[in-house]
């Protein structure tokens, strides 16, 4: 994880906030690690925009794109809170500027809050562990944690509870799966995302979860074809987190990413693995009969499977330069 640097107090931000904005922001997760982010300075203040070049063709009209890039302006606020520099946040500020998801602007310098360290300090350790989990059930103090970190950030997150909810939304995603199993132009994209340990952006095959197996609960993504060890299932009774808000326009999108980056740093810094399952949401049949059978008004926008795993490492990233408009 890069050091933070001093940056200097003023009405603007300069090429140091920049960077760091952008060191942090690439490491947040997207679907298949697409990293469709860009960031640009532009009137003293850091943007966060969508790259237009990386969007998902079947990625719900850009949904995945704007949570993506939600969730990399969380990690890009963070850096610059530690950094002293607390930023003031708008999200998708100019209408006319589809593209553009958040603008940080400067506010007042003060140290970073514990909070904040502590999040800040877990953006480097936080990856995605589609292996099974281990049975040691997860704190009651941890779930109130996870439950608060979505309310800080608008969104509300519904943690199923017993074998009733759980084989609910078990049939539900395992719908949506099929689903998207049979759409050809969605799984060509898949594959296309499925490379190589050396590249820098897409899902390793050696980081995709094991095959499917008759008796899980949960749906895996193809993403490689190795059989599990004998004896190491899934757990029956996984902590599944279902993360919504009050819409679903590209504002709301974006600001579920920026929710769903935080419960993800807080339960990284509880000592959490966490998996993401967007199945149910990319089916929009099934993320209705998912918002019905939670009594939600709102929109769910992702699944969070929480729990205590073998430990791994994030996949790489693109380079900065990369990134830097």
């Amino acid at each position: 994880m890069h050091c933070p640097t001093t940056i200097m107090i003023g009405s603007a931000y300069g090429e140091a906030a920049l960077r760091l904005a952008a060191e942090a922001g690439i490491q947040a997760p997207s679907m298949h690690n697409i990293q469709p982010w860009l960031f640009g300075l532009r009137d003293g203040a850091v943007e966060v925009r969508v790259d237009p070049a990386r969007r998902l063709a079947t990625g719900r009209g850009g949904w995945a794109a704007r949570i993506a890039c939600g969730a990399a302006a969380l990690n890009a606020r963070l850096a610059l809170a530690a950094a002293g520099q607390h930023a003031l946040v708008a999200l998708h500020p100019d209408p006319a500027d589809r593209n553009l998801v958040a603008r940080l602007m400067p506010g007042r310098a003060r140290p970073a809050t514990p909070g904040e360290a502590e999040l800040h300090g877990a953006i480097g350790r936080r990856y995605s562990n589609r292996g099974p989990f281990w049975p040691a059930p997860v704190p009651t103090a941890v779930r109130a944690a996870l439950i608060e970190a979505a309310r800080l950030e608008g969104a509300w997150l519904d943690l199923l509870v017993g074998t009733t909810a759980i084989a609910a939304f078990s049939e539900i995603a395992q719908s949506a799966d099929r689903v998207l199993r049979r759409d050809e132009r969605y799984q060509a994209e898949l594959a296309g995302w499925t490379h190589a340990d050396t590249a820098p952006d897409g899902v390793p095959v050696t980081a995709g979860a094991p095959f499917a197996e008759p008796q899980d609960v949960l749906p895996q993504r193809l993403f490689a074809d190795r059989r599990r060890t004998p004896g190491h299932d899934y757990e029956p009774e996984p902590l599944i987190g279902v993360l919504g808000v009050p819409g679903d326009r590209p504002v709301d999108q974006t600001a579920a990413g920026v929710a769903m980056q935080k419960v993800l740093l807080t339960a990284t810094a509880a000592g959490l693995d966490t998996s993401m399952i967007s199945q149910p949401i990319e089916v929009p049949a099934a993320c209705e009969m998912l918002r019905r059978a939670l009594g939600r008004t709102g929109q769910p926008q992702i699944v969070i499977r929480f729990g205590y795993g073998t430990p791994g490492h994030p996949t790489r990233r693109r380079a900065v330069d990369d990134v830097l408009i």
